[in-house]
């Protein structure tokens, strides 16, 4: 996009007099539609930021015509978000009974989950409020792996919990949370007076697409008394997959998950989850009461307002999220990770076989990370350069990552129209881009300056 059109989009004045609602269409056609983020486009692998799916398009479109909040009254929606709920935490492996809420996303659901975590904790300490609790508050202390989502550690600072006690623990070979060094310092947190209160798990890390072991982590949890959060927002539903499901053994034994179904289902964007496994632990930690806010019925379900910080909750998400697992069916759901993984298969054979390019990581969820093996100059410099290019060109699109210290050439699968060829063209492109630094500078006919 222009200067000139980004700063005509942040400064639209407000005419006086209305306009024909026509205009609105023309408006989107010429203003919005041509400059999106590119991830419709199946030649986009920068993040996993997946194209809606049709039945959600649809699906939004309608809800937002009943426009019903799914935080206070009962409806049909909230109803709805109830089950789909439900049969999240089926696809997932979770248990009967498990509860939860939509939210904007992964990073929401995060937040809440650890929030959650916090309330649980204390309460059961009995320091849930007063000098206790600012006593015991001051000495929480999360875990999580050195792999984590960004909103993991944003999430903590927004319950108030300082840089200087939130624990990156390091990673194996295959960029897993090591369960002996997670061991080893809560271990001497406790030894140091600190409460140890949470510990997260990565189902599917967005450098790499990392799955951490889910079993030792809980053993360690109900040893010492923590809350078990898995931040499964890309791979929370690996368990519903026969290639994956081996690495998901002890998911029924967690407390919460995250799950994004904007991320592996192509939910419109602004649908994530929260789930957890005993749900009045929600309500314990985000219920409120006012007397304009009281449920009809004396045996009323809670309201899902209850179950977390938003009052008003648009009914986009549940409906959009249903129509979506409607249209797919449980085996659709699977056949449409499984279409990922096999893509990432391929992607990885195709970078292993082409002799400037070298794979360093990806895996199991459907990543490849790869460098340049002929690099001219810094290579963290190049990979930089050569994104940048690729992005520029328009053909297709991915992003860095840091591996290992590295800045290095990231391309996730997360598009349900992407192709073989699309990889093809990716590969070309790369290597197109990467051309450019082993060019010659170009010859002028400019003759010398001779100074006096």
């Amino acid at each position: 996009m222009s200067p000139s059109r980004r700063a005509r989009l942040r400064e639209v004045p407000l005419a006086r007099t209305g306009a024909e609602l026509g205009g609105v269409l023309d408006f989107v056609r010429e203003e919005i539609a041509p400059f999106p983020t590119g991830n419709g486009h199946p030649a986009f692998f920068a993040w996993v930021n997946s194209p809606p799916a049709p039945a959600g398009l649809i699906a939004e479109l309608l809800a937002g015509a009943v426009n019903a909040t799914c935080g206070m009254g009962e409806n049909a929606l909230m109803d709805l978000e109830r089950g789909t709920v439900r049969t999240l935490a089926d696809l997932a492996g979770l248990p009967d009974g498990t509860g939860g809420v939509l939210t904007s996303g992964g990073s929401m659901a995060n937040l809440l989950a650890l929030a959650t975590a916090r309330t649980w904790f204390l309460t059961r300490r009995g320091s849930g409020d007063g000098p206790a609790y600012d006593r015991d508050h001051a000495r929480l202390t999360l875990y999580y792996s050195a792999q984590a989502h960004m909103s993991v550690a944003k999430a903590a600072a927004c319950i108030g919990l300082p840089a200087h006690r939130l624990r990156p623990i390091p990673t194996d070979a295959h960029d897993r949370l090591e369960p002996a060094a997670l061991r080893a310092t809560v271990t001497a947190d406790l030894d140091a007076g600190l409460l140890p209160f949470c510990a997260v798990t990565t189902l599917g890390s967005t450098a790499t697409g990392a799955v951490d072991p889910l079993e030792a982590v809980t053993d360690l949890c109900r040893s010492v008394g923590m809350w078990h959060h898995a931040d499964g927002a890309w791979g929370g539903l690996g368990a519903a997959v026969p290639a994956l499901a081996p690495l998901y053994q002890g998911i029924g034994g967690i407390d919460s998950l995250t799950v994004d179904p904007h991320k592996t289902l192509s939910v419109p964007v602004g649908c994530g989850a929260l789930l957890v496994r005993d749900s009045e632990h929600l309500h314990t930690a985000f219920a409120h009461r006012a007397s304009y806010l009281t449920a009809g019925e004396p045996d009323a379900l809670p309201w899902l307002s209850h179950a977390t910080v938003e009052l008003t909750r648009p009914g986009t998400r549940a409906l959009a999220l249903w129509a979506t697992l409607h249209h797919l069916g449980r085996d659709g759901v699977t056949t449409l990770i499984e279409h990922y993984l096999t893509l990432a298969d391929q992607l990885r054979d195709k970078i292993s076989t082409q002799p400037r390019l070298e794979l360093l990581a990806g895996g199991p969820w459907p990543v490849a990370c790869f460098r340049i093996t002929d690099p001219v100059g810094d290579p963290d410099a190049l990979h930089a350069r050569v994104a940048h290019r690729v992005q520029a060109a328009g053909r297709a699109y991915l992003a860095t990552v840091s591996v290992r210290g590295h800045t290095v050439l990231r391309a996730c699968l997360c598009n349900y129209r992407t192709t073989t060829d699309d990889l093809d063209l990716l590969i070309r492109e790369v290597l197109h881009a990467a051309d450019a630094d082993h060019q010659p500078p170009p010859v002028t006919n400019e003759q010398p300056t001779h100074r006096r």
